[in-house]
């Protein structure tokens, strides 16, 4: 027993110094993964939610004059621009599972051929996705830009 030797003071701080840079280290991994799988999450809600709309919106009849509107899972906007299909005592919102999201859609004429003019029969639509029940100037999850051809 005399001749046992412990381990030095110097050796345990080191030790422990390693194994809090290692944990360190792993914790701030994990924090940076976790913030990926929200904004992914968030990404991929705000791109479904965008195809949803756009297809509600092509699904519609062909409005001729540039319209815009917002919606979200409980409201809607006030708009003096909306599409000719829009009905205002039954208006759309969106579905219930997008809770914390609105949309922002509006259609403006389109110069296919680059002339200047805006063609007849073709609108540009735009879907701004936000991740917040009324749009501000926050900028948008995502936008997605489609056409709409009425021949």
């Amino acid at each position: 027993m005399k001749n046992e030797k412990g381990q030095s003071l110097v050796e345990v701080l080191i030790a422990l110094a390693i194994l809090g840079i290692v944990a360190v280290s792993f914790l701030t991994a994990l924090a940076m993964a976790s913030t990926a799988v929200i904004v992914s999450d968030e990404q991929t809600t705000a791109e479904s939610l965008a195809r949803s709309e756009l297809e509600y919106v092509r699904s519609q009849t062909f409005s001729a004059n540039p319209w815009s509107y917002a919606v979200s899972t409980t409201s809607y906007s006030t708009s003096s621009s909306y599409p000719s299909w829009w009905d205002s005592d039954n208006p759309h919102t969106i579905p219930p599972e997008y809770q914390g999201y609105s949309v922002v859609s509006s259609a403006e004429g389109y110069d296919a051929n680059g002339d200047g003019a805006y063609d007849t029969g073709i609108r540009e639509i735009t879907c701004r996705v936000y991740h917040a029940e009324t749009p501000g100037p926050a900028d948008p999850v995502l936008t997605t830009v489609t056409y709409k051809v009425f021949l």
